[in-house]
């Protein structure tokens, strides 16, 4: 079976198409400035160059057209014609308490994810789209809907529960739920197989690090907590969101700055992170060149994001008792070669040893901790179009044997 996977934003498409058989990818491509203009699609077909398509493109109905015609192209498609796209995996970022795994969309489904924009206003939406887009020009093609806080779905109540009043969780549904969850899920999987142990045997903590960032302690394959929050807002300090902070310095800024109501929370959002500490960027790389040059700032960013991940790990350990495994994954966490040292070098005395020459490594599979540290540290790319295209192809071929 040949599965299409569908990542809508707001004004953006990504796409892959994979042979589940021996789970091959075959291509995938990127549509950008949906509704804007100068709208264009660049299409991959593995083996081959990429190639540009500039067509206006008024909205994601339009944007997946130009998707299908791609992928059946006679030179740059991979199929002759869209029957042979088994199924639509979607990725959906948030389903609140609803799913705590992929489920095949029905239109329950759709209402459901539909009661959960006020949860995700920036991102149900265009995902909504998505679904209804390929709906509407593949009727006869099953859709599946795959979320970025189911995988966390299974986190105790103490580590979801926020000490407000509870009367709040009641009526708003006011919670952690957790993020990148099919990401901490593909590389805990990962990681078990990488050193042959059942993952219903490890203690796992993984570090999907990039723009956006968060840690998850796993154990016997279940997330049990996760540093974001209500909203990815919380945790982590990332490339421009703050992370943990004072809930006053909300009201404090308003006040302070005279600010418009939600200019505080846009500014927690957009403009604070390493950015808004370094006044240089939220790109790592680009903070690194900084560094080298000398400014100061620069260099405080990366040691204040370098102390939250040390503090989530720290904080998961005690809260699994132990851990066997710390996975670094994502943009900085596969690339970022100082930032892994940063991160590991005073954990020695909780058993974790990295190898400076086995972490000269950029995106590549591998163990990169000593031979004899108690802990082992991998660092594995995610890759969450396969985690996708995997729920959606044991979804459907489960349906298919009813």
């Amino acid at each position: 079976m040949k599965v299409l996977v569908i990542n809508c934003g707001s004004s953006s498409l990504k796409y892959q198409v994979l042979d589940m058989i021996n789970e091959t990818l075959l291509a995938k491509g990127l549509v950008e400035r949906i509704g804007i203009e100068g709208s264009f699609l660049t299409h991959e077909k593995i083996g081959m160059d990429k190639y540009k398509v500039e067509e206006p493109m008024a909205n994601h109905k339009d944007a997946i057209s130009h998707v299908l015609k791609a992928l059946t192209d006679k030179e740059h498609g991979v199929i002759d014609s869209m029957d042979e796209i088994g199924a639509v995996g979607h990725r959906v970022v948030h389903a609140g308490e609803k799913y705590a795994s992929s489920v095949l969309i029905t239109d329950d489904v759709i209402a459901a994810l539909t009661e959960c924009i006020d949860l995700a206003p920036l991102h149900n939406p265009p995902n909504l789209l998505g679904i209804s887009a390929c709906q509407e020009l593949m009727p006869n093609t099953p859709m599946v809907g795959v979320f970025d806080t189911a995988f966390h779905q299974t986190m105790p109540p103490e580590a979801y529960i926020y000490a407000i009043p509870y009367e709040y969780y009641e009526k708003y549904k006011i919670r952690r739920y957790g993020f990148h969850g099919t990401s901490h899920k593909y590389v805990a999987e990962r990681a078990a197989d990488i050193l042959g142990v059942n993952i219903e045997d490890l203690k796992i903590i993984t570090c999907h690090l990039g723009n956006g960032a968060s840690v998850t302690a796993i154990k016997r394959g279940k997330s049990i907590d996760t540093s974001m929050g209500f909203t990815p807002l919380e945790g982590l300090v990332m490339g421009t969101r703050s992370g943990d902070i004072d809930p006053a310095i909300v009201s404090y800024i308003r006040e302070k700055e005279n600010l418009p109501y939600g200019e505080a929370t846009n500014i927690l959002n957009k403009k604070s992170g390493v950015l808004g500490i370094s006044g240089v960027s939220s790109d790592f790389r680009d903070l690194e060149e900084a560094v080298a040059q000398g400014n100061e700032r620069a260099a405080l960013a990366l040691k204040v994001f370098a102390h939250k991940v040390k503090f989530y790990i720290g904080a998961y350990i005690a809260i699994m008792n132990g851990v066997d495994a710390i996975v670094f994954t994502a943009g900085v966490g596969e690339n970022a070669i100082n930032m892994r040292d940063i991160i590991c070098s005073e954990l020695g005395n909780l058993g974790i040893k990295l190898d400076l020459v086995k972490n000269k490594v950029r995106g590549k599979e591998t163990i990169i901790s000593r031979d004899d540290s108690k802990v082992k540290v991998l660092l594995i790319p995610t890759n969450e179009e396969l985690m996708i295209a995997r729920d959606t192809y044991n979804i459907v071929k489960a349906l298919n044997n009813k």
